[in-house]
């Protein structure tokens, strides 16, 4: 649902889904600096400039600019209680025309772990996806040992369908990743990782 000037938010129980912005700035470099070390195994190298206040106003940019062209929805996870960021999650590499799909990424901060944010926070934004933009296919990927992230995708939803080899630079290195997918229409019964 659209929330103030016309800004898309989605609702849970506990958290709102929407874009970054400039006012976020200072939470999201705190929460990431204070969870480097949780993230490191999980994530690209960073680059020397990451948390810097000019990096982030280009994430924030580029976050606005992918939403009006339909490429990706990158949006910050914040609990409603009191506002925290407790993390972000993108549906990226949107591909309209006969596939109708796009690819989960997302990162809880340290403090946030093991809390069900991030499984409410993929309900609504998978659901958002098959509804509100007719996709048809959600794809994830996550390293074969990351076993909370594949959890989260199972208890999602998310069905495992193989492993890509050297998928993404992590922490320096190419590395295989475990695929997972959900699907609208999803008839496949369920599907055990390997």
């Amino acid at each position: 649902m659209l929330g103030l000037r016309g800004k898309l938010h989605l609702h849970t129980e506990r958290l709102v889904l929407r874009l970054p912005q400039h006012s976020d700035y200072r939470a999201w470099s705190e929460l990431r600096r204070q969870s480097q070390g949780f993230l490191t195994p999980w994530e690209p190298t960073w680059s020397d400039d990451h948390l810097t206040r000019r990096a982030f106003t280009n994430r924030v940019s580029w976050a606005a600019r992918c939403q009006r062209q339909d490429m990706a929805l990158p949006l910050f996870i914040i609990r409603r209680e009191d506002d925290a960021l407790v993390g972000a999650i993108t549906l990226d590499n949107i591909r309209r025309g006969p596939a109708q799909a796009g690819t989960l990424g997302y990162w809880v901060g340290a403090p946030y772990i093991r809390q069900g944010y991030m499984r409410e926070s993929i309900a609504a934004l998978v659901h958002h996806a098959f509804t509100a933009m007719d996709l048809s296919r959600i794809e994830a990927a996550c390293l074969p040992e990351n076993a909370a992230s594949r959890g989260v995708l199972e208890r999602a939803g998310f069905k495992y369908e193989g492993v890509a080899q050297s998928y993404l630079q992590i922490n320096g290195r190419w590395r295989n990743h475990v695929l997972y997918a959900n699907l609208r229409h999803d008839r496949r019964g369920r599907t055990d990782a390997g």
